[in-house]
């Protein structure tokens, strides 16, 4: 027989789009509109609902950047549709390709209550089913005219990412706003032909399936009447019934669809549209699942059903009913999808306390799964939180954007920095946006890299990013996706019914030990400082606020702030999410979390203040708090006492130029141009600086990745790179004790100031950027005297090691890396700290002395600023202040302690008495990372802690109040069976490295 496939696979192609699709709808009448649009933010429904607007025409030009039209569409069905299915089709000027990118609308009826979501793949409304003749229609649509930021040409820089910046002009064309009937034998037959044209694609060439399928097809072909679609679909739709009933081998793939919509809490919008689009979005997933008995839907993000509870009591109440049915399934127990890589421990503790929290107070629901499609990279002390909350699964597909290594598992075993192992799955279809697509379920299948041993795999159904969720036509081909040969089979499941199948599969799956590093994005540790810096502080205030509180409720009866510090948690939290911690949203943005961060610093400092005033009471004693974990000069941990002064520091002129600071425990040397010469452990006789080499080394690089500009840094960026090493003025500082410096380049200026602290192991690099570059990375080198194969980062609980060397690949790649407060370098008795208040990105890279054969040094740099110009034109741009320090002989407890220090500086008050601890630790290799009452309103004292420096750790925690228990918790602060060795008010506690473990104490 003659090959005539392609041309058959053509036709198909062609019928489809010009005669069948068409024919959907085969009779329309347009509607009448009017629009008003808000004067400025959007405002209430009944406001909304209640304007008087003006006539538009379609075609007509609506919509400045970020303002909000409120259309009111009329009409009448014709007598002759009566007993027809009739739907409005509302097309608010979209582009199909770019669903959640642009302008969307939510549909009320005239009562106030929400009908759906409009977006570019959903601009129906249903009327009747059957309608009857003569009814009259109206339906008002809230139209958000967002901008499109990131275009067919993507990355280019726009100032339409901040309402301040975007100007006025109108932004879409309204189109087609008609009322028209719906022909569901003709829409079936569409999905027929979908499902079958893409399988078919899928199959080899030389398979008898693909002919069969092929066959079918022409033969459906044959019987439609082109110039009577509606007439004959019914017959063409008879000749596919056998090829969509032959039932799919037994070894096919296992698909679990997941209805889904990934909704970015900000990106290339504010957070005020994300509340617009989380409601559009639970409205359509509603509407869908009382329509199709089958579909199931997930969201995750406690925030975004906060959103909804408060702002659409409506929609609410529908979510709620859904629920309870089992339909509309709360994923993730988080409070936000985070980044993991740059929250603290604390931080990334709370997602989930509080969002496990709200899901079993509005629900009863517990999550067991980590549901984070689309976050950065996954830090290695994460398993360990994971269980803590009472979770044991995680699912992501980023790392499949990695561009340098195939990761080479699907489903397997994570295990954590403690040794915690938690139930991973990678979805092999390799996105969180899927359709249903033939092609997506076929790469799924082709791509699962766990074939012969597992069978299942989980697909997140539906549009995301900016929301919008599954459609009617992904369900409909799903029904056909059931059971079809050479497909996969799909069923839809809740991600709880996936992972209990897929763990029961595969128990011995294979492990992945240590961080999930995505190899791409990894600008996103630097761009947008002073959001970063926000988050640093805010969590470290947080942590003194419930400490000082805490201690002044149980000392004095101080009243302990419940509502304020859970209000602001959430709030911290919400900032944390992957595209605003990360610095990856629009201007508005990030201009908007500068602003939150300076209320909450207000206001958790005088929680801070009020609490300590509680506790030092009036008098004229100077005293410290300590809000640090370790004691420091005298005040304990968690205390308030009296300092004891050190030794000082001198400085002296350096006889080549510049400065020599001593203190005793060091001596640095500054040239002449403010550069770190020399920095000598006395006590070690150790120089810490590479011969030859210079710290405190400012360099600037070219900065202009490929794509994604605020997110990504290739690795050409260290092609080029200048050291500025010209210094306008190098002076002592004004306490005589330390050195000022100040350098000038391109259009931007630094001042820096090095100091040596009286008794302390440690030289301080305050540094203020005036930052004027564009497409630029700044960076803060220290060439160190180390031969170090490995180096260590913090991260929560703990810290993760990172070969030095690029002996592969994988290690290669990560050229760019996240830690917390220090990285730490060391040689066998002998190390050095690098520690920071609010920075994150850094690399670590080995180098040969000049003479080959004394070995190799090693040199840290911290990562300061960037100048992306998309989506932020402006990244950066302004004053940024930095407090870095290095700790030569620093041993990781030191690293521990000096990163503590660097950020949780003291407070100094004057009062009557000195502050006892809540609770004491005898072994600095345990750590408090919060003092708090219980959040249930009790009186209960909670610790966390955990093992700091890697190792075994026995210790003793003694509480200062009367105890009458001691319990073991979770995160969320419920009893463990774990025995507690107690004696009166102390504890006894034997760590693993770097266990974590929370202590609930009921105070007598």
């Amino acid at each position: 027989m003659h090959d005539d496939r392609t041309l058959v696979e053509a036709r198909l192609r062609r019928v489809l789009d010009e005669r069948i699709r068409p024919a959907v709808y085969p009779e329309s009448v347009p509607l009448r509109v009017a629009v008003w649009h808000a004067p400025g933010e959007p405002v209430p429904v009944a406001e909304g609902l209640a304007a008087e607007p003006e006539r538009i025409e379609v075609g007509a030009r609506w919509g400045a950047p970020w303002g909000t039209s409120w259309f009111r569409v009329t009409g009448t069905v014709p007598e002759a549709w009566a007993g027809k299915t009739v739907e409005t089709l509302l097309d608010l000027g979209f582009d199909e390709n770019m669903p959640g990118f642009q302008c969307e609308g939510l549909v009320y009826r005239p009562d106030g209550s929400p009908v759906k979501g409009l977006n570019p793949r959903n601009q129906w409304v249903r009327v009747g089913a059957p309608a009857a003749g003569g009814e009259e229609v109206v339906l008002h649509i809230e139209a958000a005219s967002n901008p499109v930021i990131l275009d067919y040409h993507p990355f280019l820089p726009t100032r339409l990412g901040d309402k301040e910046t975007a100007g006025s002009d109108p932004q879409y064309t309204l189109a087609r706003m008609d009322l028209a009937v719906f022909d569901d034998t003709v829409w079936q037959l569409v999905m027929d032909l979908e499902v079958l044209g893409e399988l078919m694609a899928e199959l080899p060439v030389d398979s008898a399936r693909r002919y069969d399928i092929l066959r079918a097809v022409e033969r459906a072909l044959d019987a439609v009447d082109l110039q009577d679609v509606n007439g004959t679909a019914d017959r063409a739709r008879q000749q596919l019934t056998a090829v969509l009933a032959s039932p799919a081998v037994p070894s096919a793939h296992r698909v679990s669809a997941v209805g889904h919509a990934h909704i970015d809490s900000a990106w290339l919008w504010p957070l005020r549209e994300t509340v617009r689009k989380v409601a559009r979005t639970t409205s359509n997933m509603t509407a869908l699942i009382e329509d199709e008995p089958e579909f199931v839907f997930a969201m995750s993000q406690a925030q975004q059903w906060a959103w909804v509870k408060e702002h659409r009591p409506e929609v609410w109440a529908r979510v709620k009913k859904a629920v309870a049915e089992g339909r509309f399934a709360p994923a993730g127990g988080m409070w936000v999808e985070s980044d993991t890589n740059m929250p603290g421990s604390e931080a990334m503790a709370r997602q989930f306390v509080h969002g496990k929290r709200f899901f079993l107070d509005e629900f009863g629901i517990e999550n067991e799964e980590a549901w984070l499609p689309d976050t950065f990279g996954f830090a290695a002390g994460l398993p360990q939180i994971i269980k803590a909350a009472g979770s044991k699964w995680l699912l992501t597909q980023k790392i499949s954007w990695s561009r340098t290594n195939t990761f080479p598992h699907h489903t397997f075993w994570w295990e954590g920095i403690d040794g915690t192992r938690i139930f991973t799955h990678f979805p092999p279809v390799d996105t969180y946006n899927c359709s249903m697509k033939g092609s997506e379920l076929a790469h799924a299948e082709r791509n699962f890299k766990d074939k012969g041993r597992a069978r299942h795999s989980l697909a997140p159904t539906g549009w995301g990013d900016g929301g919008g969720g599954t459609t009617r036509e992904m369900v409909a081909k799903a029904a056909r996706l059931r059971d079809l040969e050479g497909s996969p089979t799909v069923a839809w499941e809740t991600p709880r019914a996936f992972f209990r199948k897929a763990e029961a599969e595969y128990p011995e799956a294979p492990v992945w030990v240590g961080e999930l590093y995505l190899e791409l994005h990894r600008a996103t540790l630097t761009s947008q400082a002073r959001t970063k810096q926000g988050n640093r502080r805010s969590e470290h205030l947080l942590r003194e606020a419930e400490l000082w509180a805490a201690t002044a409720a149980v000392r004095t009866g101080f009243p302990y702030p419940y509502d304020e510090l859970d209000r602001i948690w959430k709030t911290v939290l919400l900032h944390q999410f992957h595209d605003i911690l990360p610095g990856s949203s629009i201007a508005w943005v990030h201009r908007e979390a500068r602003a939150t961060y300076e209320r909450i610093a207000a206001e958790l400092n005088d929680i801070i203040d009020a609490a300590q005033r509680a506790l030092a009471a009036d008098g004229d004693r100077e005293l410290v708090f300590n809000a640090a974990p370790h004691s420091r000069a005298g005040v304990l941990a968690g205390g308030a006492g009296a300092r004891r002064f050190p030794q000082g520091t001198s400085s002296a002129p350096r006889p080549a130029g510049g400065f020599v600071l001593a203190n005793g425990l060091l001596r640095a040397e500054i040239d002449a141009q403010g550069l770190i010469v020399s920095v000598y452990d006395i006590q070690a006789d150790r120089e810490t600086i590479a011969p030859g080499q210079a710290a405190n080394l400012l360099q600037l690089h070219q900065d202009f990745p490929n794509m994604w500009d605020a997110w990504d840094v290739d690795e050409f960026y260290r092609n080029t790179v200048t050291d500025l090493t010209d210094a306008e003025k190098v002076r002592a500082g004004e306490d005589g004790t330390s050195v000022r410096i100040t350098r000038s380049f391109g259009d931007s200026r630094v001042t820096q100031v090095l100091s040596l602290p009286p008794g302390e192991r440690r030289l301080v690099i305050d540094t203020e950027v005036d930052w004027h570059e564009t497409e630029k990375f700044l960076k803060l080198a220290f060439p160190l005297d180390l031969h170090a194969e490995r180096y260590a980062s913090e991260t929560q609980f703990g810290h993760v090691f990172r070969p030095t060397h690029t002996n592969t690949s994988w290690e290669a790649a990560k050229f760019e890396a996240c830690n917390h407060r220090f990285v730490h370098l060391a040689e066998p008795g002998w190390g050095v700290a690098v520690v920071n208040d609010s920075t994150y990105g850094h690399d670590v890279t080995r180098t040969v002395r000049a003479d080959p054969d004394r070995g190799t040094t090693t040199t840290v740099r911290v990562s300061l600023l960037r100048a992306p110009r998309f989506p932020d034109p402006e990244t950066d741009q302004g004053v940024h202040r930095f407090r870095h320090a290095l700790v030569p002989g620093a041993d990781i407890g030191d690293a521990v302690r000096e990163g503590w220090r660097i950020n949780q500086p003291e407070r100094h008050l004057t009062g009557a008495h000195e502050v006892a601890p809540l609770v004491t630790l005898d072994n600095d290799a345990v750590v408090v990372t919060a003092v708090k009452l219980a959040d249930d309103g009790s009186g209960d004292v909670v610790v966390r802690f955990h093992e700091a420096q890697g190792g075994r750790a026995r210790a003793t925690l003694t509480a200062s109040f009367e105890v009458s228990d001691v319990t073991v918790t979770d995160l969320l602060e419920r009893p463990l069976p774990d025995a507690v060795e107690r004696a009166g008010t102390s504890v006894a506690l034997r760590l693993r490295p770097f266990e974590l473990v929370t202590l609930r104490f009921r105070r007598a």
